[in-house]
């Protein structure tokens, strides 16, 4: 499986302290091994993973490619995101 990081996340991950973004690593690493478990709403096509307590990464898996699409480190910022979509 091959991991593809949007321009978005990469700007994200590039805002975050260097100890963040290995958390964010490790479950890219993680989420190549195990099926996507929690599917955002609203009728949304993404994936939601917890990284920590306020971290969060926005997925989604095609024909044996990781997407990346956004990583937030504050859950407000998150939030934010995702009411755009309401």
């Amino acid at each position: 499986m091959k991991i593809s990081i949007n321009a978005c996340a990469k700007a994200d991950l590039g805002k975050m302290d260097k100890s963040l973004q290995i958390r964010f690593f490790k479950h890219f690493r993680k989420l190549l091994n195990m099926p996507p478990r929690r599917h955002m709403q609203h009728g949304v096509p993404f994936f939601v993973e917890d990284v920590t307590k306020q971290a969060r990464l926005v997925y989604n898996i095609e024909n044996d490619t990781l997407y990346v699409i956004r990583c937030f480190a504050i859950h407000k910022e998150y939030e934010k995101w995702f009411g755009s979509f309401r």
